[in-house]
């Protein structure tokens, strides 16, 4: 009898690529160009993996929702002008592009899911390289995003993965969050945009300080 089909599902920004400054420098630079006091990089980054909208009406709530479109229009024109400078930088976290490797070899199946817009996701594979790597990749233009579980759902059905054999991967309690309405496990990762306090809180299995015990983990969770 064949074993069943194991699935890693994984968030990007904070959790496999250090964007952190670019985030807090396009956030600050799309409230500039509107004129908008902008908030700290703290409550910039606690709203990162909500869809892009929700993620500037959870930084600046007192404004209205057209303004929070604007900025979002603002954002992302700020990425798009940060992405073309010759000194931009955006490093995958030590040991990521190694742990994907070695998940693949052990026979599990990789995905995304994001709260980047599609084109960002592509932007990420592109620029490291991981075209082919991820077999389902969903991101929160398609619909709801987090900590909506549709994306985990939707990977499950494409994949034919059942969600006891697959583990959301993820750096805040909105990636944690999903996969437990989902009823798949979740990992959390300690370097990212939230408090690892608060992903043991929101329902991770695990929090993890570096990629090296991911494998065994994982391991263990889809046995």
């Amino acid at each position: 009898m064949s074993e069943p089909l194991r699935l890693v599902l994984w968030d990007v920004d904070g959790t496999l690529v250090d964007t952190q400054h670019i985030i807090v420098q396009a956030f600050t630079m799309a409230c500039q160009a509107l004129s908008v006091t902008p908030p700290s990089a703290a409550v910039i980054r606690s709203g990162v993996g909500l869809s892009l909208v929700e993620s500037v009406a959870h930084a600046l709530p007192d404004l209205s929702p057209e303004t929070h479109a604007r900025l979002a229009g603002a954002y992302k024109d700020a990425y798009i002008t940060l992405h073309a400078q010759p000194d931009y930088s955006e490093d995958l976290f030590p040991g990521a592009r190694q742990v994907l490797e070695d998940l693949e070899q052990a026979g599990y199946l990789l995905g995304i899911a994001t709260g980047k817009a599609r084109r960002g996701a592509d932007r990420f594979i592109a620029h490291h390289g991981f075209e082919g790597r991820f077999v389902t990749i969903h991101s929160a233009d398609e619909g709801p995003g987090k900590p909506h579980p549709r994306m985990c759902l939707d990977a499950l059905r494409e994949t034919g993965v059942e969600a006891a054999n697959a583990v959301m991967i993820g750096d805040t309690t909105f990636d944690i969050r999903m996969a437990r309405a989902a009823r798949m496990q979740a990992i959390g990762v300690s370097w990212g945009n939230h408090d690892p306090a608060l992903l043991h809180e929101a329902g991770a299995s695990h929090v993890i300080d570096s990629f090296d015990p991911l494998l065994e983990i994982v391991g263990r969770l889809t046995a």
